[in-house]
């Protein structure tokens, strides 16, 4: 299908996104961070634009398997579509449920409950490998026989409806609404890292789901968000690795094939006996608890933001266009794309060995655009943002420099 509505629902994420904005400003009341919703946006840039590549076997595989090996011939009518609305969200909470007891799949979820915030940005925060391991579990509706395209577009939608419940702005809401479906209030529960509120709650848009198979637990006392042992960076690109490094180095030390194959397909946290046993979320000490928050001065985090403007023009003319380029061309967009927002976590970070790539990364930014396009007037454009963004970053840096020097 040529037409995602999740992509073309963008305009509406960012619409209330601002209202919230605008409720944090006259309630003064502290929902964002911009380091945070920078990264949790940047996430959801490098999912879209990643996804780009793997849907194209994704989708591929349910056309295929609908195609050639569907038991009916489901036609596209009001039952079959209120049949299907169901199944997708049947298969969802499976799906999700799966990403949290089998510690290969919460590798790709994880990225999801990062942030220690929980605001609409946090919708946009998804993992680039969560696709590899949750749309199998799709598959019996294709056997089933429903048509792929109606599919497609009501896993879109269940999905954008999703995103409103990503808020700490809505309450609690009348009880038949809060009984059926999916609300703010259930989904706070599920983005909780204390012991009671981990791994419960999966729906998708129906809550009836959890209610039915045990996994239900409704909202007492606030929760902590995150997850239990914080990846403290802003960087998306180590956001989506962090989980399979760490995994990697679990397997290293783990004795015996079974117990191996325990640390891939068990729950995360999972450990043979010899090496302790499972490891249960520990109790969030909300005494002394602190959220990550490396913050730049001010000068840099404006520097970032406009870039960030920059690349979010640049993610969205590739997410518009990516069907009709060659694979040369999406290659080398999606590696800008997600090296870009890469080297903004690392600007936030403050890590001072891989800063000054920043001076890199805007000249192949510009070459890169003058290149794909191959038009003369390209070229312009692109000399004024390497002079103008080069400029300014060597100027960031030196001011920041004189900081660092008068804190020393």
């Amino acid at each position: 299908m040529n037409i995602n509505p999740v992509i073309l629902s963008i305009p509406i994420y960012f619409l209330l996104i601002g209202i919230e904005l605008m409720i944090q400003f006259f309630s003064k009341k502290h929902i964002y961070r911009f380091n945070d919703a920078v990264t949790n946006i940047s996430c959801g840039i490098t999912q879209q634009v990643t996804g780009a590549f793997i849907k194209v076997f994704t989708i591929a595989a349910f056309m295929f398997v609908a195609d050639n090996f569907a038991f009916f011939d489901i036609p596209v009518t009001w039952w079959s579509i209120v049949l299907l609305i169901l199944g997708v969200d049947f298969c969802y909470y499976w799906a999700h449920r799966m990403s949290h007891e089998i510690n290969l799949f919460w590798g790709g979820h994880v990225v999801h409950h990062q942030s220690e915030d929980y605001n609409f940005s946090v919708a946009l925060r998804q993992g680039s490998f969560q696709g590899i391991w949750t749309f199998w579990f799709y598959m019996p509706l294709a056997f089933l026989g429903f048509d792929p395209t109606t599919f497609l577009l009501i896993s879109a939608l269940n999905t954008i409806y999703q995103f409103w419940i990503h808020t700490e702005t809505i309450g609690k809401l009348p009880k038949p609404i809060e009984l059926i479906f999916n609300t703010p209030s259930h989904h706070r529960v599920h983005h909780g890292r204390d012991p009671k509120y981990i791994d419960k709650n999966h729906a998708g848009s129906l809550i009836i789901w959890d209610r039915m198979f045990g996994t239900f637990q409704k909202e007492e006392e606030r929760p902590t968000y995150g997850i239990t042992t914080p990846i403290n960076t802003w960087n998306p690109v180590w956001a989506n690795l962090q989980h399979y490094i760490n995994m990697a180095g679990q397997l290293r030390e783990t004795p015996g094939f079974s117990n191996k194959m325990g640390v891939i397909w068990k729950k995360p946290g999972w450990r043979p006996e010899a090496l302790g046993g499972y490891q249960s979320a520990p109790e969030v000490d909300k005494t002394n608890y602190a959220k990550y928050d490396k913050t730049p001065e001010f000068k840099l985090s404006l520097y970032v933001l406009i870039q960030f403007i920059v690349v979010l023009g640049i993610t969205s003319l590739f997410l518009f266009t990516a069907d009709n380029m060659e694979f040369n061309q999406k290659l080398a967009f999606s590696t800008l794309i997600i090296w870009s927002v890469a080297q903004f976590g690392i600007l936030f970070d403050n890590s001072s060995r891989w800063v000054n790539l920043e001076y890199f990364r805007i000249f192949i930014a510009a070459l890169t655009f003058s290149i794909l396009f191959g038009m003369n007037w390209v070229v312009v454009p692109c000399v004024i943002y390497v002079a103008i963004s080069t400029g300014w970053f060597f100027y960031v840096r030196k001011e920041d420099e004189k900081v660092e020097a008068v804190k020393a």
